[in-house]
Formats: structure tokens, C-alpha cells, sequence
């Protein structure tokens, strides 16, 4: 079996060949679909996806070292001047595993940014995002701090969600100690990490407690029983498709939970206004695509200062991606200067 370092270099290579050259590997022609064009290198890693097993054949156990091994194939390199250790945070089952990240160049007014992983409440863990929140903290110049919250379905609905609520909690109160202003914390996640952080702002409304500074929600899920179009159009996607959004969603709630229970939903929520100003961003080829540019509209329209983004060539997951698909790269570097403009205040 190849090294991560040479199967990395690998792939590399094989997606820096031309990109007619990467169509024709991929059975030739253009994706298009909803009026959108796939990266032809998401093109061909889409085509080589479609001969492994899919994750729903997987128990949980092997789904997670299957894609542990896939996205460090993906991943890019850290970012230099970007300094990185292990952390224990206090949780309501026991210490939480965590990551900190803080840059050479950190802004002293820059708040925590406390970070959640993708993975569909069931796979995953900072190693994941490790790339993109070196990305984060370097763009943002402020410090990061990567939750390795519990898994589904050793630990369902939630656990998961609880876990991120508390290294939230922490992060706020012990902002001084990485560097950032008192009691300063933003929060943030992709996909289901994009999920708790939308729902953290919820309860910590209901709680009748300060608002983050800023909440960064990239290709959330808000709705867990979303029928929108893009549902449907991106129903076969990679790396996420309907089918593996029902196979996550099966493990992560129990047997008596709601789908409309706006702590698994918050896009059903009844009333959003009030919460921390946001930067919403999607990717084109999704089947969350819709629910996230829902989410998007209905903080605008309650008053919440928002940004958003959509990456129309670009697929769910692109922040695991960064060191295969340049235009990946230069999106989570767009992100991070968003959030860059929302910690100056400059979100409108």
C-alpha cells in the first residue's frame, strides 16, 4: 500500500493533466446539470468514486477509515506560519478532544473561531478539515479551535451537537487564553459541523446568551427532510448524494426524533432573528445546495447581517479538497477573507 504522501503526489499529477485529457478519462463529454459545470477534476474523481463501494454498503467503522484514506489523498498542505496543537476541552460525557490553531501573524483583535467538522454527524474528525482551518486561521489572522465532537451511532442526536455547544462555551470564556479578545468566539462548520453551528446560535438565543461574532456555515444541512430541487438534480452526486445523506441521517437520529425539530432542522425554526451575522457558502453540485441558500435568504430577510456564496462548479465537501482541485483552493481562501470582512464588521 502507497504512503498518504505518495498516493497524494499521485493524484496531484494525475489532476494536473489537461483538462480535456481529464474529460475523456472520465467518459468524455461536459457535466452539466441545473445549469451548472462540474471542475473536470471533480469530473474524474466523480467518474473513479463510481467503482468503489458505496458508503451506504459500509458499516460506520469502515466508512470512516474509507474516507480518512480518500481525503488525505485530497487534502492540501498545511499553511506555513500557521502553528497547530492538541487540546482537551471539558464536555458534558467527558474531555473533548480538540485542535488549536494559531498564526504567526495573529491579529490580537481577531476573535476564537471555534470550528466544526463535515461528516454527516457519523465520519470524520479535525484531520478532515485540517488544511482549510490552517486556511482559516492564516486568512482570518485569528486563532481556530477544531472540535472533535462525538460520532453517530455510537453517540446519536445530540451528542454531537452538545459537544460543539460546550467547546463554544469554552472557547468564549477562555478566548484570552489563545490570544483573542474577552469573551470573543465566533463559530463555525461545512456540512453537519455547518449544522451545529447553525443550531448553536438558536440555542444560545434561547438561552438568553451573547451572540457569536460571527457564525461561518459552509454547504450546511439545515433541513434534514429537505425535498427541494436540488435534492433531486444533484441526487446522484459526489462526493455526497441523497442516498448517503439518508445513510447518515439513519445512524445520526434515533427512532423517536423529529426531522422538524428545529435542533436537527434549524432552517425550520419559526423565529431566526437576532442571530450572530453570518457567512453562508454552498457548492453548485449539492444536494443541500437549496437549503443552504434558504438559510442564507431567511437570515437576510430577518434582519441578520449576511454574505453569501455559491460555487456553482464546485461539490459538497471542497474544503477536504484543496490540494487536488485548484479552484477548492481558491475558494476556501475567498471563505476565510470573508470571514476576515465579517470579524471587522464589514458584513452588511
Amino acid at each position: 500500500m502507497p504512503s498518504p504522501a505518495t498516493q497524494r503526489m499521485v493524484v496531484r499529477k494525475l489532476l494536473s493533466l489537461p483538462t480535456p485529457v481529464l474529460r475523456l478519462m472520465s467518459g468524455g463529454g461536459v457535466v452539466y446539470q441545473g445549469g451548472r459545470t462540474l471542475d473536470p477534476r471533480l469530473q474524474y474523481l466523480a467518474a473513479q468514486a463510481r467503482g468503489a463501494p458505496p458508503m451506504t454498503t459500509l458499516t460506520p467503522e469502515e466508512a470512516r477509515r474509507g474516507a480518512a484514506a480518500t481525503l488525505a489523498s485530497m487534502s492540501g498542505d498545511p499553511e506555513r506560519g500557521v502553528r497547530f496543537e492538541p487540546l482537551s476541552i471539558p464536555g458534558p460525557a467527558g474531555d473533548i478532544p480538540a485542535r488549536l490553531y494559531r498564526p504567526d501573524a495573529q491579529d490580537p483583535e481577531a476573535p476564537l473561531m471555534v470550528f466544526a467538522h463535515m461528516g454527516g454527524g457519523v465520519i470524520g474528525d479535525p484531520e478532515i478539515c485540517h488544511a482549510f482551518c490552517t486556511i482559516l486561521a492564516k486568512d482570518g489572522r485569528g486563532p481556530v479551535l477544531s472540535v472533535d465532537y462525538r460520532l453517530a451511532p455510537e453517540h446519536r442526536f445530540p451528542a454531537g451537537l452538545e459537544d460543539v455547544l460546550a467547546a463554544y462555551r469554552y472557547g468564549r470564556d477562555n478566548a484570552e487564553r489563545f490570544g483573542a479578545p474577552l469573551a470573543q468566539a465566533a463559530i463555525g462548520g461545512d456540512s453537519m459541523g455547518g449544522n451545529f453551528a447553525a443550531i448553536a446560535c438558536q440555542e444560545l438565543k434561547r438561552a438568553g446568551e451573547p451572540q457569536p461574532v460571527l457564525q461561518l456555515l459552509i454547504y450546511p444541512c439545515v433541513d434534514v427532510a429537505c425535498e427541494s430541487a436540488s435534492m433531486t438534480t444533484y441526487a446522484d452526486a459526489f462526493p455526497l448524494n441523497r442516498a448517503t445523506m439518508d445513510w447518515f441521517m439513519g445512524h445520526y437520529m434515533g427512532p423517536g426524533d423529529s426531522p422538524a425539530d428545529p435542533r436537527l432542522s434549524p432552517l425550520r425554526a419559526k423565529d431566526v432573528s437576532g442571530l450572530a451575522p453570518a457567512v453562508v457558502v454552498t457548492a453548485g453540485f449539492d444536494p443541500l445546495l437549496d437549503q443552504g441558500e434558504a438559510y442564507a435568504r431567511r437570515l437576510k430577510d430577518a434582519g441578520v447581517p449576511t454574505v453569501y456564496r455559491c460555487y456553482d462548479g464546485l461539490a459538497h465537501g471542497f474544503t477536504a479538497f484543496t490540494g487536488a482541485v485548484p479552484c477548492a483552493d481558491v475558494a476556501c481562501r475567498e471563505v476565510a477573507g470573508l470571514v476576515r470582512e465579517g470579524f471587522e464588521g464589514r458584513i452588511a
